[in-house]
């Protein structure tokens, strides 16, 4: 198995990493690939940055997909996840009717769930994967996760849904009775009252009014969380690890894979962006010439070839460690560019070093 390989027979890769590893990046060129390979790609990035739009040579990404004219043979395509409105385009798809919808939209505590709550972003995600997938219009999907130090945030946030909607006090707070203290007993009502001391009785009547309003949605929620756990799960996913060789970006990284294998999964690759280019010279012949040349007019070429071996071993050593986490997983070496990523070709040039990846 090879990283182009990946790119040409999986349905979905998930590209997983903290922030500042290139994860954007690496999301937007495999999905670049896939076109040059004759593949209908999308991918969904959660970077607010206008950088990679601007890399594509449009203004601005919106959260549908916007297909990009290239020399290549399939479709490419980007949109930058929405949170609100990737949320109100699932509460559209389940409500019962009209009038559902408008009692959830305009609800401020909903407002507020969408926009502000932790966690949103992350099943938002999930929800605009499946809702490509399944629309049939893409060969591949691409997504850009949120960096987080929580691993497996991305993964669980379909279970979290789940949770919530068969929790009792959920239950409890759609009560069709009039005044939600006189459908439960005294403890419940108790700890509601102490809520609304604490963060407001308008803020828990906002609650309240919208998990009332929300009721008779949740077979539909529930079914789409079960349908996309089994679409991650599937082998026509494939998670990717993006990382640096940076000692404190690899700690997250190893973190990361210790994650997934804890949940019994896997990373198909690991992609580690910005490696130091290898010399044709080793460790001891560079420090060898670094004293040949000492006291010579050449002896600043010397100590800079010396201190680039040495660090180019470093991040070797280094990635080697990572590895042993992922025995099976294919490995990816990007080395350092010149200049970040400004343009088409730079991106082409990204993804060509992907599909020419072969492993270890």
């Amino acid at each position: 198995m090879t990283y182009r390989d990946l790119v040409e027979q999986r349905d979905v890769i998930v590209c997983c990493g903290t922030g500042g590893v290139g994860k954007t990046t690496t999301a937007a060129a495999t999905a670049m690939a896939a076109a040059q390979m004759g593949r209908r790609a999308a991918v969904v990035t959660i970077d607010p940055a206008k950088r990679l739009a601007d890399a594509l040579g449009i203004g601005a990404l919106t959260n549908d997909p916007t297909v990009i004219d290239g020399p290549w043979p399939g479709t490419l395509a980007a949109l930058m996840l929405d949170t609100k409105a990737t949320f109100d385009d699932v509460v559209r798809r389940h409500a019962a009717d009209d009038t559902q919808v408008d009692r959830i939209l305009d609800n401020r505590f909903y407002v507020n769930v969408s926009t502000s709550l932790s966690g949103t972003q992350d099943y938002m995600a999930v929800e605009k994967l499946a809702e490509l997938h399944a629309s049939g219009d893409w060969d591949l999907v691409v997504v850009d996760t949120p960096p987080t130090r929580d691993a497996l945030a991305f993964l669980e946030a379909p279970k979290l849904l789940t949770r919530l909607l068969d929790n009792a006090i959920y239950k409890l707070l759609i009560s069709p009775q009039q005044g939600v203290l006189r459908a439960v007993n005294r403890a419940a009502g108790t700890v509601v009252r102490q809520l609304s001391r604490v963060v407001g009785a308008d803020v828990v009547d906002d609650a309240i009014e919208f998990f009332q309003a929300f009721q008779g949605m949740e077979d539909g929620f529930k079914k789409r969380a079960d349908a996309t756990l089994s679409l991650l799960a599937a082998d026509a996913t494939a998670f990717v690890l993006v990382a640096s060789p940076r000692a404190d970006t690899l700690g997250e990284a190893t973190y990361f894979l210790d994650r997934l294998r804890a949940a019994d999964m896997r990373a198909a690759a690991v992609v580690v962006n910005r490696m130091l280019p290898s010399l044709s010279v080793d460790v001891d012949r560079a420090a060898e010439l670094r004293s040949t040349l000492a006291g010579t007019d050449a002896a600043g070429l010397g100590i800079a070839l010396a201190d680039h071996a040495a660090a180019a071993a470093g991040d070797d050593d280094r990635i080697g460690e990572l590895l042993t986490t992922a025995p099976d997983a294919v490995f990816a070496r990007v080395p350092l560019l010149p200049s970040d990523v400004h343009d088409v070709d730079t991106l082409t040039q990204i993804a060509a070093l992907l599909t020419a990846s072969t492993g270890v």
